[in-house]
């Protein structure tokens, strides 16, 4: 029974070579879109908040609730997320996400009062915290072991273009109209645009198929075997692609939530969680939801504050770009190494330009730009890419879920923190910290991350268990 599974990963992998078609990247592509949701909606708040906080009267702390509230939504979606998936499906989940996203983008736009715009803005959360599980889960599961990295990606690209788009239209907006109108009316157009991605989602997720695994999982053999024929052009392929996960699936049996808490699974957890950890407490948070006014310190107006960041959107679409290509190329530890160092020296470089009460305008962007390519070829979409390659099929649903609820369990405690942190220690100080949090993930990652680029799952599954 033991040598038949060992060898089983190097024939599915020969099965694997040159033989995906088109169809699994516009599968990936389709998927994506929810990233690009995300990215879009989750964006738009770093250019509405100054004038949200001008219109409800917010102190620091209210500021900081309004823009972190809509991870307490991701937190609930998250809990919900991998048991749902595997319930319903990974498909049917995704089309409850571009729902939620309709529903709550128009919540936020027409909001009266901080209540009601709290309120639409954790239904988005709940939205994204399904999306950010699911759609990682769903491409990892019908992607190619050679591509995987790259195709998983994809949704890590769609949300920062997501990022860029949304920076651009706001920036737009916002210079077209006086501050008077901005406050009252600027935040609810730009909120309400975000309806329009999810629109093309919903019609979109109609040409894509239900991921093989769970339909294996649910007994449904020949629909299997027909999404698996979407992936690959050769019968020999599709055959040992349904050999291998028929093998793995069939000495499984029903997942438990405890199971992720097993002792051969705590490193995996420890992975799962502790890169998040490290992805939100270096900063990028900070940077993503308070770039304006973070330009404000160094003494940009409010239109030239929204309009840089659009830099800061480009930044992350290049970086992530990078990080597509070269994923599965250089590995993910490397990159993770590479991210951890490079942050490290420019988050202590903007901390040094905070040590006088006038930074140097352009040097900050220049930092603050550097500083995000380097996060997003790195932990950006490493940090996606990894937890659906650390557990079996069985409980991949549960691992994706942990993973997601760290990230944005650290997501709420830096975007709650940040304003309070640098109203009270001064932004010297706060960067300084995050720069410390950045040599700390160097560590943490040469020590208990491994080497995961152009493995099939099935064949980490018996390498992570020994």
């Amino acid at each position: 029974m033991m040598s038949t599974s060992s060898k089983q990963p190097d024939t599915a992998s020969k099965g694997k070579t040159g033989e995906a078609t088109g169809s699994v990247i516009l599968i990936a592509f389709i998927t994506s879109i929810g990233g690009f949701l995300f990215g879009f909606d989750n964006g738009s708040i770093s250019s509405s908040i100054g004038f949200l906080t001008t219109k409800f009267h917010l102190s620091a702390a209210g500021t900081g609730w309004v823009t972190s509230c809509i991870t307490v939504g991701c937190i609930i979606g998250v809990i919900f997320a991998g048991r749902l998936s595997d319930l319903f499906g990974r498909k049917k989940v995704l089309v409850a996400v571009a729902a939620l996203f309709i529903i709550g983008a128009t919540g936020e736009a027409i909001a009266p009062n901080v209540v009601f715009l709290v309120v639409a803005r954790m239904m988005v959360g709940f939205g994204i915290g399904l999306e950010t599980t699911v759609a990682p889960l769903y491409i990892g599961e019908v992607s190619p072991a050679r591509i995987r990295g790259r195709l998983v990606s994809f949704n890590q690209l769609f949300n920062v273009i997501g990022n860029l788009v949304i920076f651009s239209v706001s920036a737009a907006v916002i210079s077209m109209h006086a501050e008077a109108w901005n406050v009252q009316y600027s935040w609810r157009t730009i909120f309400i645009i975000g309806i329009i991605p999810a629109l093309i989602l919903i019609v979109c997720l109609r040409f894509i198929p239900e991921s093989p695994r769970w339909l294996i999982q649910q007994g449904r053999t020949e629909d299997a075997r027909k999404a698996i024929g979407r992936i690959f052009t050769d019968e020999k392929a599709v055959d040992e692609e349904m050999e291998r996960i028929n093998v793995v699936i069939a000495s499984e049996e029903k997942p438990k939530i405890s199971e992720i808490f097993a002792p051969r699974m705590r490193r995996r957890l420890l992975i799962v969680t502790g890169v998040p950890f490290f992805m939100q407490l270096t900063g990028i948070t900070a940077v993503f939801y308070y770039a304006p006014e973070i330009f404000k310190t160094a003494g940009f107006g409010s239109n030239a504050a929204v309009q840089s960041t659009v830099l800061v959107g480009v930044a992350m679409v290049a970086g992530t770009l990078l990080s597509v290509w070269i994923i599965d190329k250089v590995g993910r530890r490397p990159l993770l190494l590479f991210g951890s160092v490079g942050m490290a020296i420019l988050l202590g470089l903007i901390a040094w330009l905070f040590t006088v009460a006038h930074p140097n305008g352009p040097l900050l962007i220049a930092l603050l730009l550097a500083y995000v390519i380097v996060w997003s070829v790195s932990f950006g979409t490493v940090s996606y890419v990894l937890p659906g390659e650390m557990y079996p099929t069985r409980i991949r649903g549960l691992g994706q879920s942990a993973n997601t609820f760290s990230q944005w369990i650290f997501t709420f405690l830096v975007a709650q923190l940040f304003p309070i942190l640098v109203d009270k220690y001064g932004s010297m100080v706060t960067f300084a910290g995050l720069a410390v949090f950045s040599v700390l993930a160097f560590f943490f990652c040469y020590v208990l991350v491994p080497e995961t680029k152009q493995k099939p799952l099935e064949q980490l599954e018996l390498e992570l268990s020994k």
